[in-house]
């Protein structure tokens, strides 16, 4: 594509990304890794600002609340985690029985929702802790906590207003889960396969899903109405909404075992960006070495993040005659 400036290379993994996240201001960018090790960097020079030390395995999830107070994180450790975005000091562990596979705050920022993974004989929980009440972290006593018994949450966001969490899983399923009672609220299955990633736009009025089917399709987060497919030929990762443009963004590559089998020269890890509206693929952005396994647009629109399994975190700008593009209808 040839509206993007040099992008900005983040290295502070060792490991690959599972999630990159920028808090509502966009003036930081979180990435979390399969190194245990939590980053925080400014998005716009990519100088890193700090490390949020404690997780003992790998970190699959990364939240920060509204105000950038706090940030919260899901790990392989089998524990949620919440820190001090300013000075790094870990505030709570909740301990689970079995991996932390997504994490997020509500609107408020004083509701969390965590997943757990169904493994060694433990079943997928959903589990909801209101940060105000101190006894509940205190006991790790979630005040409501949602078996998933039929498939696995693979990708979790909050709705809007904070009443129910929309869940991808391992089957294609979407579910909007209500965060007072834990009953299903909404049920659909449009995709064949596993969910790897859910994001909303910026208004949360829409929903971006990206699987293993290979496609991505976007959701009206309220109803679940069906309203775009974007279509690849290989594994979708993660995909994300622009703000500001008719935009999504959407990074993948193949699955794991098959990455031996084909040269990484045939550049088939591109972040490949469609039009919204018509469906159509319109650029392609190299430049990691290995499948994407994240990409976030920042929250004026300007610039977008990916994440890759070769361990880095790239920062891209859009060049002014980015904005003035215009698909031939």
């Amino acid at each position: 594509m040839y509206f993007l400036q040099k992008p900005i290379l983040l290295q502070g993994h060792e490991r690959s990304i599972t999630q990159i996240k920028y808090n509502r201001e966009g003036d930081l960018l979180f990435s979390v890794a399969k190194d245990q090790f939590v980053n925080v960097w400014y998005s716009v020079n990519g100088e890193r600002l700090g490390t949020y030390n404690g997780h003992t395995g790998a970190v699959w999830c990364v939240d920060v609340d509204w105000d950038t107070k706090h940030v919260l994180t899901g790990s392989a450790d089998n524990s949620c985690r919440l820190w001090d975005c300013e000075t790094g000091k870990q505030l709570a562990v909740l301990d689970t029985n079995s991996a932390v596979r997504t994490c997020g705050f509500d609107f408020s920022g004083n509701i969390i929702m965590f997943s757990t993974d169904k493994q060694m004989g433990y079943q997928c929980y959903l589990n909801f802790f209101d940060l105000r009440d101190p006894q509940q972290i205190e006991d790790n006593q979630p005040y409501l906590s949602v078996p998933c018994s039929e498939s696995k949450i693979t990708s979790a966001v909050w709705g809007p207003l904070g009443e129910f969490v929309i869940a991808g899983h391992e089957n294609g399923e979407i579910n909007q889960f209500s965060a007072k009672s834990g009953e299903i609220l909404k049920k659909i299955k449009e995709h064949t396969k596993q969910i790897n990633d859910i994001q909303t736009s910026l208004d949360l009025t829409m929903v971006i899903t990206a699987s293993k089917d290979s496609t991505a399709k976007l959701f009206d987060s309220s109803s679940l109405e069906h309203i775009k497919t974007f279509k690849t030929e290989r594994p979708v990762n993660s995909a994300a909404i622009s703000p500001i443009m008719d935009h999504v963004v959407v990074g993948g590559g193949q699955e794991a075992m098959e990455v031996t089998t084909t040269s990484t020269r045939i550049g088939k890890f591109e972040a490949r960006f469609f039009h919204a509206a018509y469906e159509e693929e319109f650029g392609r952005v190299k430049g990691h070495f290995g499948p994407i396994n994240c990409v976030e647009f920042h929250p004026d629109g300007k610039s977008y993040s990916s994440g890759g399994e070769d361990g880095y975190v790239r920062i891209h700008y859009f060049d002014p005659q980015y904005f003035d593009f215009e698909l031939e209808a």
